[in-house]
């Protein structure tokens, strides 16, 4: 649900000096006595290690770093920024400085802290700490000479999640640990805009609304904060003399993966309440693990509360923390606990990077082959089953080696960094954007280093941008992503209107409405592009939530004051009733449900409706006329009917259901709907819905069906029972209302004696109206009446759930557009151009059919009549015969490779229906057409002989049809030269005026015979004479003709094969009129008979 946009912005942080300024650079506490010691004994006890207080070993001996600011930042648009603190000035080691120190400029290591307002990158001797948004260098350390011989250059950065301290990792076995201060308050930069008056006043007027400051619009989206002052401090340096393989930085302690002995060992930023502020257990006592062996890669997800290792030997384990002290436990001797679930076959299958994505609760693998294999954790005691592969773009030759895997924030989205360039995928496999189809030599050329390889990256603003390094390469490149916004906010009416967000505004499809050909078309002019008032993007940025009206209308509103917007957050998605906005939000402890009219200004006291909740809402949708559904952090599902009398609108609690027991973790309940027997909706009390509603909840990747029942004692409880897996989104259509088919009523069915009396037994259900949808990566799933599901899901009946038809896409799709009969989805465009010197993204639309798929399922299940009757609903589209041809051109395809029994064949009872259709012989001679001759005598030996198919066309005035079965039964020899069928034809297209199928008879006579004489055959059997005839007659009507017969006289002036154009030199004819005009001026056609 993620796709690459536009070109990316580019920022390097330069080594450009202001003159008269030296460099201030960190000895790191060099020759201070501030490095401590940490020793690895026989035993790798706790005991007997030194350890200094960070605040004594510091003190004011050491004349800080701190307010250091970057002397040149170098962006996109190649201006240089100075910054001052403190009248203290930090710049970037000049070049002969560098290479003094082995330092090219190029970024080693990138990280990003957990709220996402700031990173850090280093070089081998430079820590430079930068700003999100806007983009700029805040502070360095650059380290000195002395410093990097002692210590070692810089291999690696590590960030406390809270951004307080910055931990580098050297080559030669030392952490040194920075500590970073902010001032809430104090501002690097103050613009100051200067008034101009002389621009065009229709401009002005844009762009002087309400809300724009000044200042304001010198900013872009979050950059109203301006850019902070921070003061960066060395802190210590921890000396491992064990060697240090890899570390992790966590909330309340340093992961440090020691090399001899292997180990891992744990250092607390702080000593707890005993004191102590290390741990450490050999992996030999880790009875888990492989003997022998070493960590070699960790990553850590807090919301899941894992970690993942990879060793030496390539296996990967998921590991969990023993919590110490815990409550009615006693303590464990191990620090760690974990199951192996990636063991590898080959070499080529050993696991190299790990992510892991909380939302879906996946494991991501990166193998040394650079293919790359996703587990589901099931749960926390080693089911950790493989669930897909994913698959590459490229070899491996093409691809190199993997450098960076992450999950975007919401897990929607996986990025792989190779040696060579990157990849994305939906969260189930479902390819994405991709630099490997970049033009290499062209992205050398223009220097296009984000195309060519990442080292390492980071997503930033909520998953709107993702920053990247490249191989070598002392830039960043910030890349802007459009996403799906189903990823934030699941809303039925979100798939329905495929609304997808930018940075800074939303794309709404606008074909929905259009006639068929123009939804088909790949016109980008059908997308409709708002933008966010930037006054409100300036201090909102991102927007994390959005929902699209059922109309789509794209106009904004806003508070009319920022206090009153900045006074909630939006938890648990939105909602349209119509006009009304129903938002579910958090106001300090108070957890509502808020209404709002979009007729109305957007302002507290104009609030229709609020409805008080106990616990934060997970998620809430529609359902049916009036229906909401608000599940809760409580586990529990609130039903409310939304009323409306006179002026007033609001919420009325009937029912809710308890879900504990059931559902273990509801904040991973992405998506729920519930179904109501239609008796309950027509007559029911709508507080008896919660007892008789079977509930659909989408949880990771899990599509989970719960049914109601009673116990003996009268007790309302739920089956449960997972009926798919790998779900990225669902569609229920009987929540779809603005898609429903009922305004195609039943007119009249296609001619077929076996429909006559079938059609009124066949009702909504073919109609597609109760049809549940799903998406799983690959595959469009669909089962077309969702009460089948219903009847087979109880547990206690043992039935297995009933077959779903299977469509398979190479794109992704965002919508289906049932009255279409149409998926309408999005691919990536990399474009590449030789008169301008940088690449960039666009999306290109894509649609497929639904219906050949769909027929051929209730074919195959022996249920003609129902095909016939879902047939009849999409008759009247203009593409429809195009679906019948598709249909045909599959089962054909497919009995050709596997040539199944007559018993087994599907391709008989595939014509028989086709038969029903008025376009059913046009359809048979287009599938000829488009296939091989090998597949056409498995076609006709289910169909009557071609003669008797030409003489049904000829007798229908199907005379371009009638001609597509000549060309069939010359194929199969049953047409000669002579052959009669030819001069019937012609004959009939002479009588109907059907000039341009005369002319291709005619070439097809040509063909036929070379000398022409079955050609001048038939013209004499119509009456019309040949070019050579009219010639000698004086007639010049066929001067300049394109069809002439193969026939050379003495003087060589006589036409061939194919095209002749006027005389033999090319000149018009003599008379000087057109080559196709008569002797009088007059227009006749090619055929027509002579003048007498």
């Amino acid at each position: 649900m993620y796709w690459p946009i536009g070109a990316p912005r580019v920022y390097a942080a330069g080594r450009h000096n202001l003159s008269g300024q030296s460099i201030s650079q960190s000895g790191d506490g060099v020759g201070l006595g501030l490095d401590s010691k940490i020793n690895e004994k026989d035993d790798f006890s706790n005991d007997g290690q030194e350890q200094h207080s960070p605040e004594a070993e510091v003190g004011n001996s050491y004349e800080s770093t701190g307010s250091k600011k970057a002397e040149g930042l170098e962006g996109n648009s190649h201006e240089k920024l100075t910054t001052n603190g403190r009248n203290q000035h930090t710049s970037f080691p000049d070049e002969n400085q560098a290479q003094n120190c082995g330092d090219d400029g190029a970024i080693v290591a990138l990280r990003v802290s957990r709220n996402g307002y700031m990173f850090a990158t280093i070089t081998t001797t430079t820590l430079i700490i930068w700003q999100t948004r806007p983009t700029a260098v805040l502070a360095s350390v650059v380290r000195s000479t002395h410093s990097l011989k002692i210590y070692g250059p810089s291999v690696s950065l590590l960030l406390r999640p809270d951004s307080a301290i910055f931990v580098v990792q050297t080559s030669l076995g030392y952490l040194i640990t920075y500590s970073l201060a902010t001032d809430p308050s104090a501002r690097v930069y103050k613009p100051q805009i200067v008034s101009n008056n002389l621009g065009h006043s229709r401009h002005q007027s844009v762009s002087s609304q309400r809300g724009y400051s000044s200042g304001e619009r010198s900013v872009g989206p979050g950059e109203g904060g301006g850019v902070r002052e921070v003061s960066i401090r060395f802190r210590m340096v921890i000396k491992v003399d064990a060697g240090i393989v890899r570390a992790l930085a966590l909330d309340d302690e340093l992961v440090v993966a020691t090399e001899k002995p292997a180990a891992v060992q744990c250092i607390r930023w702080t000593p707890d309440s005993a004191g102590s502020q290390t741990s450490t257990e050999l992996l030999s006592r880790m009875d888990w693990i492989s003997k022998k062996t070493n960590v070699v890669e960790m990553v850590h997800d807090r919301p899941m509360n894992l970690s993942t290792w990879i060793t030496s030997d390539g296996k990967a384990y998921a590991v969990q923390r023993h919590v110490a002290n815990k409550p009615n436990t006693e303590p464990s001797k191990s620090l760690f606990r974990g199951y192996c679930f990636h063991s590898p076959e080959s070499e080529k299958d050993s696991a190299v990077k790990a992510a892991i994505n909380a939302r879906f609760s996946l494991i991501a693998v990166g193998c040394a082959s650079g293919d790359i294999q996703v587990y589901s954790v099931r749960d926390y005691v080693g089911n950790i089953p493989l669930s897909h592969k994913l698959p590459l773009p490229a070899s491996s030759l093409s691809t190199g080696q993997i450098s960076l895997l992450t999950y975007s924030p919401d897990g929607y989205c996986l990025f792989a960094g190779f040696e060579k360039g990157w990849m994305m995928w939906s969260v189930y496999g479902n390819p994405g954007g991709s630099s490997f189809t970049s033009d290499k030599m062209l992205s050398e050329t223009h220097s296009e280093g984000w195309l060519s390889g990442v080292s390492d990256g980071s997503w930033l603003g909520g998953g709107s941008e993702i920053l990247l390094s490249g191989q070598n390469d002392d830039r960043l490149w910030l890349l802007e992503m459009v996403r799906s916004a189903v990823a934030g906010c699941f809303s039925s009416a979100n798939i329905s209107r495929s609304l997808l967000q930018t940075n800074s505004g939303f794309l709404v499809y606008r074909g929905y409405d259009l006639p068929d050909l123009t939804t088909i078309s790949a016109e980008l002019s059908l997308w409709h592009h708002v933008e966010i008032p930037l006054s409100y993007l300036v201090d909102q940025w991102p927007v994390r939530c959005a929902v699209s009206s059922p109309d789509g209308s794209g106009r904004w509103k806003t508070f009319m004051e920022p206090v009153m917007q900045n006074e909630f957050a939006v938890r648990g998605g939105m909602c349209w009733y119509q006009h009304i906005l129903i938002a579910a939000v958090e106001s300090g402890d108070c957890y509502e449900l808020r209404l709002y009219s979009r007729e109305l200004v957007l302002d507290d006291s104009l609030i229709l409706h609020i409805e008080s909740l106990v616990a934060p809402v997970v998620l809430m949708t529609l359902s049916g006329e009036d229906s909401l559904l608000v599940y809760t952090h409580e586990n529990i599902l609130y039903h409310y009917i939304i009323t409306a009398a006179a002026e007033t609108v609001r919420l009325v609690q009937v029912g809710q259901i308890t879900f504990n027991g059931i559902v273990r973790a509801p904040p991973r309940v992405r998506a729920l709907s519930w179904i109501i027997p239609d008796d309950q909706l027509r007559d029911g009390d709508p507080s008896r819905d919660v007892a008789v509603a079977a509930v659909i909840f989408l949880v990771d990747g899990k599509l989970v069906l719960l049914q109601p029942s009673t116990t003996e004692s009268g007790e309302l409880k739920y089956d449960m029972r997972v009926i798919a897996q790998n779900v990225e989104y669902y569609v229920l259509m009987r929540d779809q209302v603005t898609f429903n088919l009922s305004a195609y009523e039943v007119e009249s069915m296609p001619s077929s004696p076996s429909v006559d009396g079938q059609v009124s037994a066949l009702g909504r259900t073919e109609r597609l109206n109760d049809s549940l949808w799903l998406f799983d990566g690959n595959h469009m799933q669909v089962w077309t009446d969702v009460q089948d599901v219903l009847r087979s899901a109880p547990v206690e009946l043992r039935r297995d759930l009933p077959p779903f038809v299977s469509i398979s896409v190479d794109f992704y799709p965002l919508s289906i557009l049932l009255n279409k009969g149409i998926f309408f989805g999005v691919e990536p465009d990399l474009v590449q151009r030789r008169d301008i010197n940088f690449a960039f993204f666009r999306f290109a639309i894509r649609t497929h059919l639904f219906l050949p798929q769909l027929l051929r399922y209730h074919i195959s299940h022996y249920n003609a009549p129902a095909a016939l009757h879902l047939s009849h609903h999409y008759h009247h589209l203009l593409y429809f015969p195009h679906a019948l041809e598709i249909l045909l051109h599959d089962v054909l395809d497919e009995e050709v490779d596997t040539a199944p029994s007559s018993e087994q064949a599907l391709l008989p009872s595939v014509l028989a229906f086709l038969s029903s259709f008025p376009q059913y012989l046009d359809i048979l001679v287009q599938c000829t057409r488009k296939t091989e001759v090998r597949s056409w005598r498995t076609l006709f030996a289910y169909l009557p002989p071609p003669q008797e198919l030409f003489e049904e066309s000829l007798q229908k005035g199907a005379l371009k049809t009638a001609g597509g079965y000549l060309l069939i039964l010359h194929t199969f020899e049953e047409l000669s030269s002579s052959s009669q069928q030819l001069v019937r034809l012609l004959r009939r297209a002479k009588e109907e005026g059907d000039w341009e199928l005369c002319k291709e008879l005619a070439r097809f006579l040509t063909a036929l015979d070379e000398s022409g004489e079955s050609l001048r055959e038939a013209l004499g059997m119509l009456d019309l004479k040949t070019p050579v005839e009219e010639r000698e007659s004086g007639s010049i009507m066929f001067e300049g003709s394109r069809l002439a017969l193969p026939r050379f006289k003495k003087n060589g002036t006589g036409s061939g094969l194919g095209v002749r154009s006027g005389s033999s030199d090319g000149s018009r004819g003599s008379e000087g009129r057109s080559p196709r005009s008569t002797g009088d001026g007059s227009q006749e056609d090619y055929f027509s008979s002579p003048i007498d």
